[in-house]
């Protein structure tokens, strides 16, 4: 027998209108909804009373049936090459995946420009909305079917985001993002998001992935019909060239800002049931200092991560400046003699009024970040980071 639920109605306010064009134009938008890619029943209107009427017996307080399954996802079984509900579509010679998004207004902050995190979440949708078009998803946190059987999930082990330009409030994006192999038991996984309109790129991103047992919590290494499943996808070609990351350092209790006793959320945690990778960021940001927060925009971030982090989990954020002299108003000066002999005096940026303050400025700064459980004993690491900061400028339109 099919599952039902029912819930009660609630009221509505409906706003009238005395000019019969729009009363018009309301009947005839009412009389053709669509739901779900196609159009339901006609529904006669002749009054505003029988809008609000049809709106309640035919929607609120009405049972829904479900399928005797339970499956309310409709999980493609086989590959898909286009995905209209998600304007998504199969590029790269069958392999790669892009997807265009329009920029919300609560993906944006103050500046109306899209936060860090809602770059983050929508390239971890980008590439679950990509294992969903293979035909490969199964009924988990964008596992496969073969690691499903084995009681894999993935988990992220590196993660570097390099941001040139933030998209705006309204802008259209793509994202393409692919896969490709990581050692023998990891996968890589890459994005790039552009602007539709123009075709410049706003950001890269490149991270690394390997597998967890969903029962022990610990690594695994990847089983042959995993292997199997994934090889087809894999393409050579990297969106960050990086041939020998940068090591980041661990810091210690002397790092010179610290946020402690944070505690996740009940919404913090994922299908997977620990804590997801975006919401360390916010907890490392909130360690960033005001006048740079203010001034600057970060340009790139690199996350290492060590351990996962559960709801029961005491987290404390630890942040150290590279070059502490920036905040100071001082630069090293190792690096302002190099860069005074290297300038010349007779250079293009000094007679556009560039300058030498103005090649200062451009220098990006950059903080060492560390995320980890506080504990009796000892405290373990959940997260290494690095965050770089670049001056803000005046966001303009790009030219066609």
């Amino acid at each position: 027998m099919a599952a039902t639920f029912s819930y009660p109605a609630c009221a509505y306010v409906v706003r009238c209108c005395s000019m019969r064009e729009n009363h018009n134009q309301l009947k005839q938008q009412v009389n053709s909804i669509r739901v779900n890619g196609s159009f339901r029943s006609p529904i006669k209107v002749d009054s505003f009373s029988q809008i609000a009427e049809a709106a309640t017996t035919t929607t609120l307080g009405q049972a829904v049936t479900f399928p005797e399954n339970g499956q309310r996802q409709n999980i493609p079984t086989k590959k898909q090459l286009v995905d209209p509900y998600r304007q998504g579509l199969i590029i790269e010679g069958g392999v790669g995946y892009r997807q265009t998004v329009v920029i919300r207004s609560y993906e944006v902050g103050a500046d109306k420009t899209a936060t860090l995190e809602s770059i983050l979440n929508l390239l971890q949708e980008t590439a679950l909305n990509h294992v969903w078009m293979s035909g490969l998803l199964s009924d988990g946190f964008g596992a496969t079917h073969g690691m499903m059987r084995n009681d894999l999930i993935w988990v992220v082990s590196r993660m570097q985001v390099l941001i040139d330009y933030y998209p705006i409030w309204g802008e259209v994006v793509e994202i393409d993002t692919w896969v490709g192999a990581s050692g023998k038991n990891g996968m890589r996984r890459d994005w790039l998001i552009r602007s539709q309109a123009t075709g410049h790129i706003f950001a890269r991103a490149t991270s690394t992935w390997v597998m967890m047992n969903r029962k022990t919590r610990r690594l695994s290494k990847m089983p042959e019909e995993v292997r199997d499943e994934l090889t087809p996808w894999f393409i050579e070609k990297q969106a960050i060239n990086e041939d020998t990351p940068e090591k980041i350092v661990k810091l210690d209790k002397e790092a010179k800002y610290m946020n402690s006793d944070l505690k996740p959320k009940r919404s913090d945690l994922d299908m997977n049931q620990h804590v997801n990778n975006v919401k360390y960021v916010r907890w490392m940001l909130e360690t960033i200092p005001d006048q740079i927060l203010e001034g600057y925009q970060l340009s790139g971030i690199t996350l290492e991560y060590r351990r996962e982090c559960g709801s029961s989990d005491i987290v404390q954020s630890l942040c150290e400046p590279e070059e502490d002299e920036i905040l100071n108003g001082a630069m090293e000066p190792d690096y302002c003699t190099s860069l005074l002999n290297g300038l010349s005096f007779a250079s293009s940026d000094i007679i556009n009024g560039g300058g030498v303050l103005t090649c200062l400025e451009q220098r990006p700064i950059r903080y060492t970040h560390l995320l980890q459980i506080k504990g009796e004993k000892q405290n373990d690491e959940i997260v290494r980071g690095r965050t770089m900061w670049k001056r803000k400028f005046a966001t303009i339109p790009f030219s066609t």
